[in-house]
């Protein structure tokens, strides 16, 4: 379970995220929707280790682990996918994958190569295209090769960063449709950022809904779809 407390979190004056909490349950997608400028990316790499709160608690599977460099949070079981398709283009795709599980590959190679497999299974197109360069790829692909690179990791925990961004409606359907897939047949958790609100709260489990780096709803993803009052006013449909 991650649970998060009181966190702030504040670049120089501006303050990003203010005081908020909320809880996500192993196993489950619970996804964190707003407006841009709401605080949810900061709020994502701020659980990864690349931003350090200003207050607060990140707690995962009971350990708190703010304060914690990137590379031991991935190693306790947290992988972020980065909005904008972020993947490293003058590598292949099959190196790119990998960079996702280089912390292992000393220690268990033959679990890695096992990843790389079942993130080809996932994402047919990527073992096609495993001795490209990833920068030559669609944004779709590139989307595909950022997830499956966080994968590689064996999280328990996914942080997905706005998948739909950029991306054609068939693309994004599968897309979450595989990120689903993993939740419900794997276990994985997942905590899914999306601007997309009604694609995001379609398959979650649970919503919280940000403005201006606040809570100002947190109930499960189908209440939070139906109330029209709420979608009206912070998610503009």
């Amino acid at each position: 379970m991650l649970q998060i407390n009181n966190l702030s979190v504040s670049y120089d004056s501006v303050q990003a995220v203010n005081q908020i909490s909320f809880t996500a349950q192993k196993g489950r997608i619970t996804t964190v929707i707003g407006a841009n400028g709401a605080g949810k990316t900061t709020l994502l790499r701020t659980i990864s280790g690349l931003i350090a709160p200003k207050s607060g608690t990140i707690s995962w599977s009971g350990r708190e682990i703010q304060g914690m460099r990137p590379e031991n949070i991935v190693r306790a079981g947290i992988a972020q996918a980065p909005e904008g398709h972020s993947v490293i283009a003058e590598l292949t795709v099959e190196e790119n994958i990998r960079m996702g599980a280089l912390f292992r590959l000393r220690t268990n190679r033959a679990d890695v190569r096992a990843a790389i497999s079942e993130s080809y299974e996932l994402f047919p197109r990527l073992e096609e295209r495993k001795s490209q360069k990833a920068g030559t790829l669609s944004g779709g692909e590139r989307q595909m090769l950022a997830i499956s690179r966080a994968l590689v990791s064996r999280p328990e925990l996914l942080l997905l960063d706005e998948p739909s961004l950029g991306l054609a409606p068939l693309i994004v359907e599968q897309i979450i449709d595989t990120v689903s897939i993993l939740c419900r047949e794997k276990g994985l958790t997942v905590l899914l950022v999306e601007q997309n609100a009604n694609t995001a709260l379609a398959i979650a489990d649970h919503g919280v809904l940000l403005a201006l780096g606040k809570v100002v709803a947190d109930m499960p993803a189908a209440q939070l779809r139906a109330d029209e009052s709420l979608r009206a006013a912070y998610l503009g449909y």
